[in-house]
């Protein structure tokens, strides 16, 4: 069987219906995919979500610095945010190593390279790893519902893991000169053949200002309207007092008059 092109109508699935990316311009236009398993038993081993990577143009995720590891961070937060049922899985990123004969050697650490060719130092590991010996590939901590470990929660920070355990994992693309956004919920939870949902989320001060001032437009045409209406009050009393005046001054003026008569007489 064709390997590739099987990976690669698997993917097209996954992606259904729109599979967007994210792009960032603070880090030259990088674009990133989260792709998460809602169903355990879909989520796929190291190679498999780095091949998937790969059809899709990209690669398995590669950290450059903190701020970077900060922005997936981020992405990861919204997601457990986003109010749609997703809850704990770790993710995978494109750290690993490769020869098992120094697996438990004290030069383990450095055997770790990034499967996209980059040559970060950048490393963000939990607490007492790399265990190494039989794992040998990387993933991203996000358990927010288990309790903490001596390193802290189990979020962000890196473990390494055998390669044939089944995760979720992020892809992460080359600048694009015209970066895309993402659109509301890039995935549609009502049809079935949607087994596999890519869900792309992004930060930044505007998308936040939007979510603040969109609920506040009927609060704000409710005082628009009281407004309207104290204003239209007060006219409609201000025409009533000046109908009313007039009247009045012309009665005194007609009383002052027969005196003035009678007094002539």
């Amino acid at each position: 069987m064709d390997t590739s092109l099987h990976l690669d109508t698997f993917w097209d699935k996954a992606a259904h219906p729109s599979g967007q990316k994210v792009c960032y311009g603070a880090f030259k236009h990088s674009c990133y995919k989260l792709a998460y398993f809602q169903d355990l038993s879909r989520r796929v081993g190291f190679q498999e979500a780095r091949q998937a990577c790969e059809i899709d143009g990209g690669a398995l995720l590669s950290l450059e610095s903190e701020a970077e590891q900060q922005l997936i961070e981020n992405m990861l937060q919204n997601l457990t945010k986003s109010g749609s049922g997703i809850s704990d899985g770790d993710f995978w990123i494109g750290l690993w190593r490769s020869g098992d004969g120094l697996a438990t050697s004290s030069a383990c650490p450095d055997l770790y390279q990034w499967a996209d060719g980059s040559m970060s130092p950048f490393r963000n590991w939990y607490t007492d790893e790399p265990s190494c010996g039989s794992e040998a590939c990387v993933v991203m901590y996000h358990q927010p519902t288990a309790n903490p470990g001596l390193g802290g929660p189990y979020l962000y920070q890196w473990n390494d893991d055998r390669c044939n355990m089944k995760h979720n994992f992020i892809c992460k693309y080359a600048p694009e000169i015209f970066p895309t956004v993402p659109a509301g919920n890039p995935y549609d939870t009502s049809k079935p053949e949607d087994q596999y949902h890519i869900i792309a989320t992004e930060t930044g001060i505007i998308p936040n200002l939007i979510y603040v001032v969109i609920p506040t437009i009927p609060l704000l045409l409710l005082i628009l309207v009281a407004f309207g209406t104290c204003c239209f009050q007060m006219l409609h009393k201000s025409k009533g007092r000046t109908k009313t005046s007039p009247n009045q001054s012309t009665l005194w003026i007609s009383k002052t008059s027969r005196k003035d008569s009678s007094m002539e007489v």
